[in-house]
């Protein structure tokens, strides 16, 4: 069996060390009727390699939920794979809205395996910022950086808007904000992705961002997004789910009736997978002693939780789930490749605002 996940370690050590005890004979997680042999994209892949294409070559896929529009005709909706009371466990037990961000057309299209919101981030002994009008005050004394790099310029403002980013006082607010923000930040820095931001912040490079994706492998401090003043939090969410390939893995019927039989051992093999993947030993003990970052409301809710879980979930909690049809993703780095510009450029707010709005309505 094949499988694709993203090529960071928070996205494949967990899985090969899966495949590491499989191979060696004996899994303590449980045993499977067959191994799966991970292959790995860039994060970037995410959004240059269609979803439907790679299902042609995988039978398992790690995927983040934007793309699910265009795909869903590749994919095996997990009602056709689980039963649903077992569906409903699995739901019960993921936190934030992870769960409907792979739900689409009334069906389920994937399971969360990995969540991840934006939060803010500071070096040991910086104490962060918990509201917008502080930050913009606090940037002007401190090392900051933003994150504007890939798609990620226009998911800062959808974080500022709490989504509505056509509407005109909470746009243009949020993009008089940024440019604030931006004529203030470490400009190199702020225009990397999530991964490039924590590794200068890491490396001895700003002291602070105020919304980026969390890992919970830097030695940093993440704690709540901003928010505006008598507000929750605001952010987009992020992670990704274990999706399966219609055209690798057949099945018969149209619901799961005998717990989604298939007509091939393969089927057999790929549900074995997504429920070992998505138990509570796993994502609660594998997953955090190898790097990941699960999606089980188990672990960002535990008395006891790791400060990376206790310092944001109030954050994922109130996380937005992003638009998912056909074409968003292309419409997203648009987006954001016309804000970032826009800020380089210093072009007034509502002219930008505008021209984001003609983008839209054009998609």
């Amino acid at each position: 069996m094949r499988g694709l996940t993203w090529d960071h370690p928070r996205g494949y050590t967990p899985l090969d060390e899966l495949t590491r005890l499989d191979l060696a004979g004996h899994n303590p997680y449980g045993d499977v009727p067959e191994p799966i042999a991970w292959d790995r994209q860039p994060l970037e892949g995410f959004e240059s390699e269609p979803i439907a294409r790679l299902c042609e070559r995988y039978d398992v896929l790690v995927i983040d939920h934007p793309g699910l529009g265009a795909a869903v005709d590749a994919l095996v909706p997990m009602e056709e794979l689980f039963e649903p009371d077992e569906l409903a466990r699995l739901e019960a037990g993921t936190v934030g809205r992870t769960w409907d961000s792979y739900h689409l057309e009334g069906r389920q299209w994937a399971l969360p395996l990995d969540a991840a919101t934006q939060v803010a981030v500071a070096r040991p002994g910086v104490e962060a910022p918990k509201t917008w009008p502080e930050v913009a005050e606090f940037a002007r004394g401190t090392r900051m950086a933003l994150c504007l790099g890939g798609p990620h310029a226009f998911l800062m403002h959808c974080a500022l808007c709490s989504g509505d980013f056509l509407d005109d006082k909470a746009g243009t607010r949020a993009l008089e904000l940024m440019a604030e923000l931006f004529a203030l930040a470490d400009r190199e820095v702020s225009l990397r992705n999530p991964i490039g931001v924590l590794d200068a912040m890491a490396a001895g490079g700003p002291e602070y961002c105020p919304l980026v994706y969390g890992y919970v492998t830097y030695p940093l401090i993440f704690s709540d997004a901003p928010s505006w003043p008598g507000r929750p939090p605001g952010s987009v969410l992020g992670g990704t789910g274990l999706a399966v390939s219609r055209r690798r893995v057949e099945t018969t019927g149209e619901s799961a009736g005998t717990a989604g039989q298939s007509a091939g051992t393969i089927g057999a093999a790929v549900r074995a997978h997504l429920r070992r993947l998505t138990s509570a030993p796993v994502q609660a003990t594998l997953f955090p002693a190898t790097g990941g970052q699960p999606a089980a409301r188990a672990v960002w809710q535990a008395q006891g939780a790791a400060p990376f879980y206790r310092g944001t979930g109030a954050t994922m909690e109130a996380a937005w789930v992003r638009p998912r049809f056909p074409g968003y993703i292309a419409l997203q780095d648009r987006s954001s490749a016309l804000l970032r510009d826009g800020l380089l450029a210093r072009v007034p707010a509502r002219d930008l605002l505008e021209n984001l709005r003609k983008e839209w309505r054009h998609a």
